[in-house]
Protein backbone atom coordinates (compact mmCIF):
# COMPACT_ATOMS: atom_id res chain seq x y z
CA UNK A 1 0.00 0.00 0.00
CA UNK A 2 0.84 3.61 -0.74
CA UNK A 3 2.76 5.68 2.03
CA UNK A 4 0.03 8.48 3.25
CA UNK A 5 1.57 12.06 3.40
CA UNK A 6 0.86 15.16 5.70
CA UNK A 7 2.41 18.29 4.78
CA UNK A 8 2.53 21.67 6.72
CA UNK A 9 3.82 24.25 4.51
CA UNK A 10 4.75 27.75 7.18
CA UNK A 11 5.66 31.39 6.39
CA UNK A 12 5.72 33.10 3.11
CA UNK A 13 4.97 32.73 -0.30
CA UNK A 14 8.67 31.90 -1.42
CA UNK A 15 9.17 29.20 1.17
CA UNK A 16 5.54 27.89 -0.54
CA UNK A 17 7.21 27.50 -3.94
CA UNK A 18 9.88 25.36 -1.95
CA UNK A 19 7.05 23.52 -0.39
CA UNK A 20 5.33 22.69 -3.88
CA UNK A 21 8.81 21.41 -5.32
CA UNK A 22 9.06 18.83 -2.49
CA UNK A 23 5.49 18.02 -3.03
CA UNK A 24 5.48 16.96 -6.06
CA UNK A 25 8.72 15.27 -6.20
CA UNK A 26 7.33 12.72 -2.90
CA UNK A 27 4.30 12.26 -4.87
CA UNK A 28 5.97 11.20 -7.96
CA UNK A 29 8.03 8.60 -5.84
CA UNK A 30 4.11 6.68 -5.00
CA UNK A 31 3.37 8.82 -1.56
CA UNK A 32 0.02 10.07 -1.23
CA UNK A 33 -1.62 13.28 0.70
CA UNK A 34 -3.44 12.95 3.05
CA UNK A 35 -5.75 15.46 5.41
CA UNK A 36 -5.66 13.48 8.50
CA UNK A 37 -2.49 13.83 10.38
CA UNK A 38 -3.32 10.86 12.66
CA UNK A 39 -3.29 8.73 9.46
CA UNK A 40 -0.04 9.71 8.15
CA UNK A 41 3.00 7.73 8.14
CA UNK A 42 5.06 10.88 6.90
CA UNK A 43 5.19 13.93 8.39
CA UNK A 44 7.05 17.04 6.78
CA UNK A 45 7.08 20.55 7.93
CA UNK A 46 8.66 23.25 6.06
CA UNK A 47 9.10 26.17 8.83
CA UNK A 48 9.67 29.74 8.42
CA UNK A 49 12.40 31.17 11.25
CA UNK A 50 12.18 35.02 9.62
CA UNK A 51 10.98 36.53 13.05
CA UNK A 52 10.71 35.31 16.99
CA UNK A 53 6.54 34.52 16.23
CA UNK A 54 7.84 32.60 13.12
CA UNK A 55 9.98 30.58 14.88
CA UNK A 56 7.86 30.13 18.25
CA UNK A 57 4.72 28.58 15.41
CA UNK A 58 7.60 26.52 13.40
CA UNK A 59 8.56 24.58 17.27
CA UNK A 60 5.00 24.20 18.01
CA UNK A 61 4.01 22.64 15.06
CA UNK A 62 6.84 19.92 15.29
CA UNK A 63 6.13 19.63 18.62
CA UNK A 64 2.92 18.40 17.55
CA UNK A 65 3.91 16.80 14.67
CA UNK A 66 6.36 14.86 17.15
CA UNK A 67 3.41 13.78 18.93
CA UNK A 68 2.13 12.10 15.90
CA UNK A 69 4.75 9.13 16.34
CA UNK A 70 3.99 8.44 19.65
CA UNK A 71 -0.02 8.24 19.26
CA UNK A 72 -0.76 8.61 15.12
CA UNK A 73 0.74 6.00 12.34
CA UNK A 74 3.85 8.36 11.96
CA UNK A 75 7.06 6.54 11.21
CA UNK A 76 9.05 9.34 9.48
CA UNK A 77 9.22 13.03 10.64
CA UNK A 78 11.14 15.46 8.46
CA UNK A 79 11.45 19.40 8.87
CA UNK A 80 12.77 21.62 6.14
CA UNK A 81 13.49 25.09 5.07
CA UNK A 82 14.28 28.28 7.46
CA UNK A 83 14.49 26.53 11.07
CA UNK A 84 16.92 24.40 10.52
CA UNK A 85 19.02 26.34 8.30
CA UNK A 86 19.16 28.61 10.72
CA UNK A 87 19.77 26.60 14.04
CA UNK A 88 21.53 23.98 12.33
CA UNK A 89 23.38 20.98 14.52
CA UNK A 90 22.20 22.25 17.80
CA UNK A 91 18.87 21.15 16.64
CA UNK A 92 19.68 17.73 16.76
CA UNK A 93 19.84 16.85 20.25
CA UNK A 94 17.01 19.43 21.07
CA UNK A 95 14.87 17.77 19.08
CA UNK A 96 15.48 14.11 19.09
CA UNK A 97 11.76 12.90 17.28
CA UNK A 98 12.93 14.45 13.96
CA UNK A 99 14.37 12.16 11.78
CA UNK A 100 15.78 14.77 9.05
CA UNK A 101 16.54 18.51 8.84
CA UNK A 102 16.80 19.78 5.11
CA UNK A 103 18.01 23.34 4.94
CA UNK A 104 16.59 26.26 2.75
CA UNK A 105 18.13 24.90 -0.63
CA UNK A 106 18.63 21.30 0.47
CA UNK A 107 15.30 19.70 -0.58
CA UNK A 108 15.82 18.17 -4.08
CA UNK A 109 16.03 14.33 -3.29
CA UNK A 110 13.96 14.74 -0.23
CA UNK A 111 11.74 11.69 -1.98
CA UNK A 112 15.03 9.06 -1.40
CA UNK A 113 15.53 10.52 2.10
CA UNK A 114 12.23 9.56 3.23
CA UNK A 115 11.91 6.07 1.33
CA UNK A 116 15.40 5.57 2.98
CA UNK A 117 13.95 6.18 6.42
CA UNK A 118 11.23 4.13 5.92
CA UNK A 119 13.21 1.39 4.50
CA UNK A 120 15.37 1.67 8.24
CA UNK A 121 18.17 3.18 6.95
CA UNK A 122 18.87 6.71 8.35
CA UNK A 123 22.33 7.84 7.02
CA UNK A 124 21.98 11.49 7.70
CA UNK A 125 20.29 13.78 10.10
CA UNK A 126 21.47 17.57 8.92
CA UNK A 127 21.61 18.04 5.30
CA UNK A 128 22.37 21.66 4.96
CA UNK A 129 24.46 21.92 1.08
CA UNK A 130 22.86 23.60 -1.13
CA UNK A 131 21.70 21.03 -3.97
CA UNK A 132 23.13 22.37 -7.66
CA UNK A 133 19.74 20.92 -9.13
CA UNK A 134 17.28 23.13 -7.29
CA UNK A 135 17.33 25.88 -9.74
CA UNK A 136 19.48 24.20 -12.86
CA UNK A 137 16.18 23.78 -14.46
CA UNK A 138 12.06 24.22 -13.89
CA UNK A 139 11.16 21.80 -11.30
CA UNK A 140 7.81 20.35 -11.36
CA UNK A 141 5.33 21.48 -8.65
CA UNK A 142 2.07 20.17 -6.43
CA UNK A 143 0.34 24.15 -6.97
CA UNK A 144 -1.34 24.84 -3.92
CA UNK A 145 -2.92 27.51 -4.95
CA UNK A 146 -6.39 27.66 -5.98
CA UNK A 147 -7.57 27.01 -9.98
CA UNK A 148 -5.59 29.53 -11.93
CA UNK A 149 -3.19 31.10 -9.89
CA UNK A 150 0.53 30.20 -9.04
CA UNK A 151 3.89 31.66 -7.78
CA UNK A 152 7.07 31.86 -9.64
CA UNK A 153 10.31 32.71 -7.63
CA UNK A 154 12.59 34.45 -9.58
CA UNK A 155 15.52 34.69 -7.42
CA UNK A 156 16.89 33.32 -3.39
CA UNK A 157 18.21 35.37 -0.90
CA UNK A 158 19.04 38.89 -0.25
CA UNK A 159 21.94 41.09 -0.21
CA UNK A 160 20.29 44.43 1.32
CA UNK A 161 21.23 43.84 5.05
CA UNK A 162 18.13 46.05 7.05
CA UNK A 163 19.41 45.84 10.78
CA UNK A 164 16.58 44.18 11.85
CA UNK A 165 16.34 41.29 9.33
CA UNK A 166 17.66 37.48 9.14
CA UNK A 167 16.34 36.52 5.80
CA UNK A 168 20.76 37.03 4.57
CA UNK A 169 22.32 35.09 6.92
CA UNK A 170 19.20 32.06 6.40
CA UNK A 171 19.40 32.24 2.81
CA UNK A 172 22.24 33.91 1.92
CA UNK A 173 22.83 36.79 -0.89
CA UNK A 174 20.78 37.48 -4.02
CA UNK A 175 20.79 35.38 -6.63
CA UNK A 176 18.95 35.87 -9.96
CA UNK A 177 17.20 32.60 -11.62
CA UNK A 178 18.11 31.89 -14.99
CA UNK A 179 15.24 33.74 -17.28
CA UNK A 180 15.65 31.01 -19.99
CA UNK A 181 14.68 28.33 -17.09
CA UNK A 182 11.86 30.95 -15.56
CA UNK A 183 10.44 31.54 -19.07
CA UNK A 184 10.15 27.37 -19.11
CA UNK A 185 8.58 27.18 -15.48
CA UNK A 186 5.94 29.97 -16.40
CA UNK A 187 5.07 28.17 -19.84
CA UNK A 188 4.88 24.91 -17.72
CA UNK A 189 2.50 26.89 -15.51
CA UNK A 190 0.89 28.16 -17.97
CA UNK A 191 0.26 24.64 -19.74
CA UNK A 192 -1.62 23.55 -16.30
CA UNK A 193 -4.17 26.11 -16.22
CA UNK A 194 -2.49 29.21 -14.67
CA UNK A 195 -4.07 32.37 -15.53
CA UNK A 196 -2.49 34.38 -12.61
CA UNK A 197 1.03 34.45 -12.23
CA UNK A 198 3.18 36.27 -9.06
CA UNK A 199 6.42 37.14 -9.38
CA UNK A 200 8.47 36.65 -6.04
CA UNK A 201 11.40 37.22 -4.26
CA UNK A 202 13.24 39.00 -1.63
CA UNK A 203 13.86 41.91 -3.67
CA UNK A 204 11.73 41.45 -6.64
CA UNK A 205 13.25 45.30 -8.57
CA UNK A 206 16.97 43.88 -7.85
CA UNK A 207 16.13 40.88 -10.39
CA UNK A 208 18.57 40.51 -13.35
CA UNK A 209 21.03 43.10 -11.42
CA UNK A 210 23.45 40.33 -10.73
CA UNK A 211 23.53 38.07 -13.62
CA UNK A 212 26.12 38.33 -16.93
CA UNK A 213 25.19 39.90 -18.75
CA UNK A 214 23.28 41.87 -16.64
CA UNK A 215 19.53 41.84 -17.19
CA UNK A 216 16.39 43.43 -15.25
CA UNK A 217 12.52 42.78 -13.89
CA UNK A 218 11.51 44.74 -16.71
CA UNK A 219 12.83 42.55 -19.33
CA UNK A 220 11.64 39.73 -17.96
CA UNK A 221 7.89 40.72 -18.02
CA UNK A 222 8.83 41.46 -21.27
CA UNK A 223 9.82 37.44 -21.88
CA UNK A 224 6.53 36.83 -19.91
CA UNK A 225 3.90 38.57 -20.83
CA UNK A 226 4.22 36.73 -24.51
CA UNK A 227 3.06 33.75 -23.11
CA UNK A 228 -0.70 33.69 -24.40
CA UNK A 229 -2.76 31.89 -21.97
CA UNK A 230 -1.28 33.98 -18.74
CA UNK A 231 -3.67 36.81 -18.35
CA UNK A 232 -2.47 38.48 -15.17
CA UNK A 233 1.22 38.82 -13.80
CA UNK A 234 1.52 40.43 -10.15
CA UNK A 235 4.21 42.05 -9.17
CA UNK A 236 5.14 41.42 -4.97
CA UNK A 237 7.86 42.88 -2.67
CA UNK A 238 9.21 45.98 -4.56
CA UNK A 239 11.87 47.71 -2.65
CA UNK A 240 10.78 51.22 -3.11
CA UNK A 241 14.23 52.61 -3.85
CA UNK A 242 14.37 50.82 -7.35
CA UNK A 243 11.15 51.39 -8.82
CA UNK A 244 12.07 53.12 -11.68
CA UNK A 245 10.02 55.18 -13.75
CA UNK A 246 10.55 52.72 -16.91
CA UNK A 247 9.16 50.52 -14.83
CA UNK A 248 5.89 52.61 -13.98
CA UNK A 249 5.63 53.49 -17.73
CA UNK A 250 5.87 49.85 -18.77
CA UNK A 251 3.20 48.68 -16.11
CA UNK A 252 1.04 51.29 -17.82
CA UNK A 253 0.75 50.27 -21.07
CA UNK A 254 0.19 46.84 -20.31
CA UNK A 255 -2.69 45.33 -19.83
CA UNK A 256 -1.86 41.50 -18.56
CA UNK A 257 0.62 43.09 -15.96
CA UNK A 258 -2.01 44.43 -12.52
CA UNK A 259 -1.92 47.98 -11.55
CA UNK A 260 -0.88 46.36 -8.31
CA UNK A 261 1.99 47.13 -6.34
CA UNK A 262 3.75 45.71 -3.12
CA UNK A 263 6.04 47.88 -1.59
CA UNK A 264 7.00 46.99 1.76
CA UNK A 265 8.09 50.69 3.14
CA UNK A 266 8.48 49.38 6.84
CA UNK A 267 8.87 53.01 8.10
CA UNK A 268 8.65 56.73 7.12
CA UNK A 269 10.24 58.36 9.53
CA UNK A 270 14.12 59.68 7.91
CA UNK A 271 15.43 58.77 11.81
CA UNK A 272 14.19 55.42 11.79
CA UNK A 273 14.98 54.39 8.45
CA UNK A 274 18.34 55.91 8.89
CA UNK A 275 18.55 53.12 11.93
CA UNK A 276 17.03 50.24 9.61
CA UNK A 277 19.33 51.00 7.29
CA UNK A 278 16.81 51.71 4.63
CA UNK A 279 18.25 53.99 1.84
CA UNK A 280 15.48 56.19 1.42
CA UNK A 281 13.66 58.74 3.66
CA UNK A 282 10.06 59.92 3.58
CA UNK A 283 10.31 62.49 0.96
CA UNK A 284 11.52 59.93 -1.27
CA UNK A 285 8.46 57.79 -0.33
CA UNK A 286 6.26 60.36 -1.06
CA UNK A 287 7.44 61.50 -4.33
CA UNK A 288 7.65 57.93 -4.98
CA UNK A 289 3.80 57.43 -4.02
CA UNK A 290 3.08 60.35 -6.28
CA UNK A 291 4.55 59.26 -9.70
CA UNK A 292 2.94 56.15 -9.44
CA UNK A 293 -0.60 57.68 -8.91
CA UNK A 294 0.14 59.90 -11.33
CA UNK A 295 1.49 57.17 -13.95
CA UNK A 296 -1.06 54.26 -12.73
CA UNK A 297 -3.83 56.42 -11.17
CA UNK A 298 -5.76 52.75 -11.06
CA UNK A 299 -2.90 51.01 -9.20
CA UNK A 300 -3.98 49.33 -5.78
CA UNK A 301 -0.77 49.79 -3.43
CA UNK A 302 -0.07 47.73 -0.84
CA UNK A 303 2.79 47.97 1.95
CA UNK A 304 4.30 46.97 5.61
CA UNK A 305 5.40 49.00 7.87
CA UNK A 306 7.49 47.71 11.39
CA UNK A 307 6.20 49.59 14.40
CA UNK A 308 8.32 49.50 17.63
CA UNK A 309 11.36 49.59 16.52
CA UNK A 310 14.21 51.11 18.84
CA UNK A 311 14.02 54.61 19.07
CA UNK A 312 10.63 54.76 18.00
CA UNK A 313 9.09 57.55 20.19
CA UNK A 314 5.78 59.07 19.79
CA UNK A 315 6.89 61.76 17.03
CA UNK A 316 8.15 58.91 14.59
CA UNK A 317 4.97 56.73 15.43
CA UNK A 318 2.69 60.09 14.69
CA UNK A 319 4.31 60.33 11.35
CA UNK A 320 4.05 57.19 10.47
CA UNK A 321 -0.03 57.11 11.23
CA UNK A 322 0.14 60.36 9.44
CA UNK A 323 1.38 59.08 6.68
CA UNK A 324 -1.30 55.91 6.21
CA UNK A 325 -4.07 58.27 6.49
CA UNK A 326 -2.73 60.45 4.07
CA UNK A 327 -1.54 58.04 1.41
CA UNK A 328 -4.24 55.49 2.15
CA UNK A 329 -3.01 51.99 1.11
CA UNK A 330 -5.12 50.30 -0.47
CA UNK A 331 -3.55 47.38 1.61
CA UNK A 332 -1.45 47.28 4.75
CA UNK A 333 0.42 44.38 7.11
CA UNK A 334 1.34 45.96 10.28
CA UNK A 335 4.26 44.17 12.26
CA UNK A 336 5.86 44.35 16.10
CA UNK A 337 9.58 44.45 16.29
CA UNK A 338 11.14 41.64 16.69
CA UNK A 339 14.61 41.87 18.27
CA UNK A 340 16.21 38.90 16.50
CA UNK A 341 19.38 37.12 17.39
CA UNK A 342 22.53 38.34 15.43
CA UNK A 343 20.93 41.24 13.91
CA UNK A 344 22.08 44.87 14.50
CA UNK A 345 18.98 46.15 15.64
CA UNK A 346 18.61 43.45 18.21
CA UNK A 347 21.97 45.69 19.96
CA UNK A 348 19.90 49.10 19.73
CA UNK A 349 19.32 51.55 22.64
CA UNK A 350 15.81 52.68 23.08
CA UNK A 351 13.81 49.86 23.16
CA UNK A 352 10.09 49.87 22.82
CA UNK A 353 8.21 48.04 25.11
CA UNK A 354 5.63 45.26 23.65
CA UNK A 355 2.76 46.08 24.94
CA UNK A 356 3.23 50.23 23.52
CA UNK A 357 4.30 48.25 20.14
CA UNK A 358 0.91 46.31 20.00
CA UNK A 359 -0.76 49.28 20.62
CA UNK A 360 0.24 50.99 17.63
CA UNK A 361 -0.02 47.76 15.56
CA UNK A 362 -4.12 47.77 16.80
CA UNK A 363 -4.18 51.85 15.80
CA UNK A 364 -2.49 51.61 12.65
CA UNK A 365 -5.02 48.83 11.68
CA UNK A 366 -7.64 50.70 13.18
CA UNK A 367 -7.61 53.46 10.75
CA UNK A 368 -6.20 51.06 7.67
CA UNK A 369 -9.86 49.05 8.19
CA UNK A 370 -11.33 52.84 7.83
CA UNK A 371 -9.58 53.24 4.63
CA UNK A 372 -10.15 49.71 3.15
CA UNK A 373 -13.82 50.11 4.01
CA UNK A 374 -14.17 53.04 1.82
CA UNK A 375 -11.99 51.99 -1.10
CA UNK A 376 -13.90 48.78 -1.11
CA UNK A 377 -17.45 50.77 -1.26
CA UNK A 378 -16.12 53.28 -3.67
CA UNK A 379 -16.19 49.44 -6.51
CA UNK A 380 -20.26 48.50 -5.27
CA UNK A 381 -21.70 49.06 -8.85
CA UNK A 382 -18.43 48.35 -10.85
CA UNK A 383 -17.73 45.55 -13.12
CA UNK A 384 -14.53 43.88 -12.35
CA UNK A 385 -12.48 41.18 -13.95
CA UNK A 386 -12.06 38.17 -11.03
CA UNK A 387 -10.23 35.31 -11.39
CA UNK A 388 -12.74 32.63 -9.61
CA UNK A 389 -10.23 30.48 -7.36
CA UNK A 390 -12.65 28.10 -5.91
CA UNK A 391 -14.98 27.12 -3.05
CA UNK A 392 -14.12 29.25 0.42
CA UNK A 393 -12.53 28.05 3.01
CA UNK A 394 -14.70 29.14 5.07
CA UNK A 395 -17.92 27.36 3.67
CA UNK A 396 -18.49 24.64 0.82
CA UNK A 397 -21.19 27.41 -0.11
CA UNK A 398 -19.13 30.15 -0.67
CA UNK A 399 -17.45 30.70 -3.92
CA UNK A 400 -14.49 33.07 -4.18
CA UNK A 401 -11.81 34.98 -6.26
CA UNK A 402 -9.82 37.83 -6.84
CA UNK A 403 -10.00 41.11 -8.33
CA UNK A 404 -6.62 42.39 -10.06
CA UNK A 405 -6.03 44.56 -7.13
CA UNK A 406 -6.53 41.46 -4.42
CA UNK A 407 -2.89 39.46 -3.92
CA UNK A 408 -3.58 36.03 -3.01
CA UNK A 409 -3.24 35.06 0.78
CA UNK A 410 -2.58 38.58 2.17
CA UNK A 411 -5.50 40.66 0.61
CA UNK A 412 -9.12 40.06 0.87
CA UNK A 413 -11.67 37.94 -1.63
CA UNK A 414 -14.45 38.37 -3.73
CA UNK A 415 -17.36 36.35 -2.84
CA UNK A 416 -19.29 35.03 -5.67
CA UNK A 417 -22.92 34.88 -4.90
CA UNK A 418 -24.67 34.68 -7.83
CA UNK A 419 -24.05 33.03 -11.73
CA UNK A 420 -22.11 30.20 -13.19
CA UNK A 421 -18.47 30.30 -12.04
CA UNK A 422 -15.44 28.47 -13.94
CA UNK A 423 -12.76 27.78 -11.72
CA UNK A 424 -9.79 28.92 -12.85
CA UNK A 425 -11.30 31.18 -15.15
CA UNK A 426 -11.28 34.98 -15.14
CA UNK A 427 -14.92 35.97 -15.31
CA UNK A 428 -16.50 39.77 -15.12
CA UNK A 429 -18.33 39.93 -11.74
CA UNK A 430 -20.93 43.28 -10.71
CA UNK A 431 -19.59 44.39 -6.94
CA UNK A 432 -22.57 44.37 -5.50
CA UNK A 433 -21.54 44.60 -1.44
CA UNK A 434 -18.25 45.98 0.32
CA UNK A 435 -16.84 44.94 3.40
CA UNK A 436 -13.69 46.68 5.31
CA UNK A 437 -11.50 44.19 3.09
CA UNK A 438 -13.65 41.53 1.46
CA UNK A 439 -16.27 42.54 -1.45
CA UNK A 440 -19.31 40.30 -2.21
CA UNK A 441 -20.42 40.31 -6.25
CA UNK A 442 -22.42 38.39 -8.92
CA UNK A 443 -20.76 36.80 -12.54
CA UNK A 444 -22.19 38.96 -15.17
CA UNK A 445 -21.34 37.30 -18.41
Amino acid sequence: MKKKLYFISLGCAKNQVDSEIMLHELESRGLVLTPDPEEAEVVIVNTCSFIESATRESIDTILEAARLKQEGRCRVLAVAGCFPQRYRESLIAQLPEVDLFLGTESFVGIANQVLALLAGDKSETMILRPDPRLWAGPLSRTLTTGKGSAYLKIAEGCSNFCAYCTIPSIRGPFRSRDPKILLQEANNLAGQGVRELNLVAQDTTAYGTDLRPASSLMALLKALIRIESLQWLRLLYLRPERIAQPLLDFMAGEEKICPYLDIPIQHVSNAILKRMNRPYGGRKLQGLISRIRQTLPQAALRTTVMVGFPGEGEREFQELLNFITEVEFDHLGVFPFSPEEGTPAAQYADPVPLEISQKRVDLLMERQKEISFKKNQARIGTLEPVLVTGLSPESDLLIQGRTRFQAPEVDGVVYITEGEPRFGEIQMVKITEAHPYDLVGEICE
